[in-house]
């Protein structure tokens, strides 16, 4: 029996109103959910800022994450129109990204994570427009600032722009100009912020204004049975994504394998970041759905048969599985 999902790769309109209708009904179901983890994040300034006109259990917390992961799922589908990640228009990382983050409920009222996230798919769309230029100093300015800026709500995301330094390799725009561009890019937003800070308590330290907080113990007590099946299970459907990514890439162009390159490494960075920052590890889920829902979609959209239909059917079961159980496991 020929199993397809092809209407879902390229919804119609009433299609696609009833699958972003139904991600955002997981998400407000997810949200009701019982069970939420009780790790303690790692705040800072802004993040206390934020917490203090969104308050975590308020409508209008709820509605402005809600809000913020859409636009985040419409720039994922920009990001893939413009650069032709997927060679194949594909409503898949749209998808699955809404899906992943309707059902991750410990993400819902991290707005400071939603917001550092905006900036990071903002600075891919310059990052990406460097492909094999290394005059592109603009870009790496651009792309940096933003990240930086980011990491001013969440102080563990400056290492990323290591990770996007590596990137420019990948990319073959690797040069002294675009690197030291990419690094007046990473100090501006901290200079700025430390000066308000200073003129706002001149007996601040540099420890309150960046603090990393360094934390490598991991205590599977903090999750139930269902996160751990269900983790060990979305890593399966990863595994098998990468796979039927890297078995038919080699037909895409240079710039679009680079750029499917970077997503694998970055993935990689995220794992390693969420290990060594284990209070940020909420702050990092939407990223992983990010990098997720492209590597994902890749094999899915491009190998139509019935064992990738299958998977994709594993995936969504699976998911909204997981968000009925935070009812009933505890």
């Amino acid at each position: 029996m020929r199993i397809s999902i092809k209407k879902i790769i390229a919804p119609n309109i009433p299609l696609t109103v009833f699958l972003v209708s139904t991600c955002c009904a997981i998400w407000m179901l997810s949200f009701e959910g019982g069970h939420t983890f009780t790790i303690n994040f790692q705040q800072n300034s802004i993040q206390e800022i934020l917490k203090s006109v969104f308050l975590p259990t308020s409508i209008l917390s709820k509605v402005v994450s809600l809000v913020l992961t859409l636009f985040n799922a419409f720039l994922i589908a920009q990001l893939n129109n413009r650069f032709t990640i997927i060679r194949t228009r594909t409503f898949l990382p749209f998808f699955i990204f809404l899906l992943l983050m309707g059902t991750w409920n410990q993400t819902h009222f991290a707005i400071g994570s939603h917001v550092s996230l905006t900036l990071f798919l903002i600075a891919l769309f310059f990052f990406f427009n460097m492909s094999r230029d290394e005059k592109a100093s603009e870009e790496a300015f651009m792309g940096s600032l933003l990240i930086s800026l980011s990491s001013l709500m969440i102080n563990q995301l400056i290492f990323l722009i290591p990770v996007c330094w590596i990137g420019f390799m990948i990319f073959q725009s690797f040069s002294l100009r675009t690197f030291l561009a990419s690094l007046f890019g990473t100090i501006v937003p901290w200079i700025f912020f430390a000066g308000i800070m200073y003129l706002g308590n001149n007996n601040i330290t540099f420890a309150s204004i960046f603090d990393l907080g360094f934390n490598f113990a991991i205590q599977l007590s903090f999750f139930t049975l269902a996160e751990i099946i269900y983790t060990a299970i979305i890593t399966i459907i990863m595994i098998i994504g990468l796979v039927g990514l890297f078995s038919i890439s080699g037909s895409d162009a240079i710039h679009t394998r680079n750029k499917l390159n970077f997503l694998v490494f970055l993935q990689i960075a995220l794992l390693v970041l969420s290990f060594i920052f284990r209070n940020q590890l909420f702050c990092f889920l939407p990223y992983f759905a990010l990098v997720y829902s492209f590597l994902i979609s890749y094999p899915l959209t491009l190998k139509l048969n019935n064992f990738y239909s299958i998977i994709f059917i594993i995936f969504c079961t699976l998911n909204i599985a997981f968000a009925i159980s935070k009812y009933f496991l505890i």
